[in-house]
């Protein structure tokens, strides 16, 4: 009998040990937030093991699984089949000129783990709520403030600087609160009109370039053509000069033939050369020459 009221009063003790004070498993990944929910303590009361096991009373406390994994989330806009929009999230920014950018970030975060009593007894909230609410606000500030120091040109022409820039402000406002960014992607997209202003530009320096070839192709062909006439010119002349020369040459070699044949005709010459073609008549009327009266006589 003893036995069994032992057992009866141990069990009693035990349901309402139970019945009073929980248990709980911290997973992997995320921290376990003990909270006074009565009395002059209330609040952050601390921080159990990354992993493990948790004892707390029901009555006066309460606790909290804070993930600090690392987190995902897409400011993006998302549309059903027919494309309609179901949400938007995604920013308009403005620079420094008032051209508008559309920006759908995407953005890679943990909790620093020792900050999450700090995170959670500021926002006192999940953190995919403080992901849509504290975590969106700094990244639209990053973007604002970032895009606000340039203009549309220096932008697109320093877009690698401009994504540091909006970096940097993003990490400098999530540090401090406890919060870590892990990777980020801006998706920046540009204005339609400035995207059609850059074709166009692009257009016109493209064909510039091809004006500029065909100026080039055709000083070139005009200088070949020039040279080809000043060498045709030349040749002209040197052709011209070799036959005045060859000319002169041969005049030159007829007169000395012509002096050299005159050298050797003399009187005797001449008449050796006549009697040698006389057919040995005398003419019949006129005078006869004397040579042919001395062969008379």
């Amino acid at each position: 009998m003893k036995n069994k009221v032992r057992l009866a009063i141990a069990g009693a003790i035990i349901l309402a040990f139970f019945a009073f004070v929980g248990c709980e498993r911290i997973d992997a990944g995320h921290v376990g937030i003990k909270v006074k929910m009565a009395g002059n303590e209330q609040g952050v009361q601390g921080v159990t093991a990354v992993t493990g096991w948790c004892f707390y009373s029901r009555l006066t406390e309460s606790i909290y699984e804070f993930p600090t994994f690392v987190q995902h989330k897409e400011y993006n806009v998302e549309k059903d089949e027919d494309g309609k929009v179901i949400l938007d999230e995604s920013f308009i920014v403005n620079s420094k000129d008032g051209s508008e950018f559309h920006v759908s970030p995407i953005l890679n975060y943990s909790v620093r783990p020792e900050k999450v009593p700090y995170v959670f007894a500021k926002y006192r909230k999940p953190l995919k709520d403080i992901e849509n609410g504290f975590i969106k606000t700094a990244v639209y500030d990053a973007f604002r403030m970032a895009t606000n120091k340039y203009t549309a040109d220096s932008l697109i022409s320093n877009r690698e600087l401009f994504e540091s820039k909006v970096r940097q402000i993003l990490e400098k406002q999530l540090n401090s609160e406890g919060f870590m960014v892990n990777q980020f992607t801006s998706n920046l997209v540009y204005p339609k009109t400035f995207k059609q202003a850059i074709d166009a530009k692009n257009a016109a320096v493209q064909k510039a370039f091809q004006i500029e070839n065909e100026v080039k192709q055709t000083e070139a062909q005009a200088k070949i053509s020039i040279v080809k006439v000043e060498a045709a010119a030349k040749i002209r002349v040197i052709n011209a000069e070799a036959y005045a020369n060859a000319t002169l040459k041969e005049a030159e070699a007829d007169a000395k033939a012509g002096k050299l044949r005159l050298s050797y005709i003399s009187p005797t010459y001449i008449n050796y050369i006549i009697a040698s073609t006389w057919d040995g008549k005398l003419p019949q009327y006129g005078t006869v020459p004397s040579m042919f009266k001395d062969i008379g006589r």
